[in-house]
């Protein structure tokens, strides 16, 4: 066994040096390793085949959002039926034009509706489209179509991801069972603390009734029975104003930058320091989600000078219990609402 695993690392650190791989090979091997495994278990073919096809695009996505790692993008959800003469189609896509108007991208399904009128608004250089196939509606719309900021899928998990992963921050508007699936999937992931704190817009029309019916089934049947917490009603906004929605987006990172785990620590980047006034009214009002210690102004950590992490930001550090992330969402407010420099 000891001389198969010998081998075994030979091959792969053969495989990595002649793929070119200088960065990160610790994963590389994992990667090649769980691959390996993959195929000596003798799973059925079909599994074999999803296992490589999501693989391979998660890697085009990955390639595809590269060169924009550093440029700030919402994604929008919303009915494929949405016609163009529906004013929630109007909603769609004049809040995308407000966002990409401040230097923000789009990303959208690419097919019809609601992900029209988002790339309508944003315009062909600040959209993405994350196309699914499906046999029973057209390809990628005409504000996309043949863009190199298009790529096509086969999965909607591996869709899902992207849409998600790649965004600061998401408009929902009203849709069927895909768009639900899509807004209660961001809910868990933001409520759990498996994605990054991020800006949530439920948009409706004026007088429009969609999400707040929603919300009705969430606060008065969900709720009661402690299958969620009350708290948890911050982690979305529902509006029916364009404004307010793109206010919405844009005010949550007014201060707040972005947050990292060191060890059992939370960092919260920020872009001005917070005062020694704010420091005490943090501690005075979050206590309650520290495991220990207090909330305290940091320089970067060794290990994101490490890594050059954003080592000029002043940051926030504290330990984060690490189950009530509505809470750290309004703390994260409460930053957001102090003054900045």
């Amino acid at each position: 066994m000891a001389t198969d695993r010998s081998e075994f690392d030979r091959l792969v650190a053969e495989i990595s040096e002649t793929a070119g791989i200088t960065r990160n090979r610790d994963v590389a091997r994992e990667l090649l390793t769980t691959a390996a495994g993959l195929v000596k278990d003798a799973p059925a073919r079909l599994d074999l085949k999803i296992a490589s096809a999501a693989l391979s695009e998660m890697r085009a996505a990955f390639n595809l959002f590269a060169p924009y790692r550093d440029v700030p993008k919402v994604t929008v959800f919303g009915s494929a039926r949405t016609l163009p003469s529906d004013p929630l189609y109007a909603q769609a896509r004049d809040v995308a034009a407000a966002l990409a108007e401040k230097g923000w991208m789009v990303i959208t399904g690419a097919g019809p509706g609601i992900m029209a009128a988002g790339l309508e608004g944003a315009g062909r250089d600040k959209s993405f489209g994350i196309n699914i196939r499906l046999p029973f509606e057209q390809g990628a719309n005409e504000f996309i179509a043949d863009d190199p900021k298009l790529i096509e899928m086969r999965y909607f998990f591996t869709r899902k991801l992207m849409l998600m992963k790649e965004s600061d921050g998401f408009v929902v508007l009203p849709g069927g069972f895909g768009t639900l699936d899509e807004g209660f999937e961001l809910l868990t992931l933001l409520q759990t603390g498996k994605a990054d704190p991020a800006p949530m817009v439920l948009l409706e029309v004026p007088g429009g009734t969609y999400w707040q019916s929603w919300q009705r089934f969430l606060v008065d049947e969900v709720a009661p029975r402690g299958l969620i917490d009350p708290d948890d009603t911050v982690l979305y906004r529902i509006t029916d104003d364009v404004e307010d929605a793109a206010g919405e987006i844009l005010g949550f990172y007014r201060n707040y930058h972005s947050r990292r785990f060191v060890g059992s620590r939370l960092v919260l980047r920020l872009r001005s320091e917070p005062s020694d006034d704010d420091i005490a009214l943090l501690n005075t009002e979050f206590a309650d989600i520290c495991v220990t210690g207090g909330i305290e102004r940091s320089a970067a950590l060794p290990a994101e000078v490490g890594d050059g992490d954003h080592v000029d930001l002043p940051r926030v550090v504290f330990a984060f219990d690490q189950i009530h992330n509505a809470r750290l969402r309004t703390m994260i407010d409460a930053l957001n609402r102090m003054p900045t420099t």
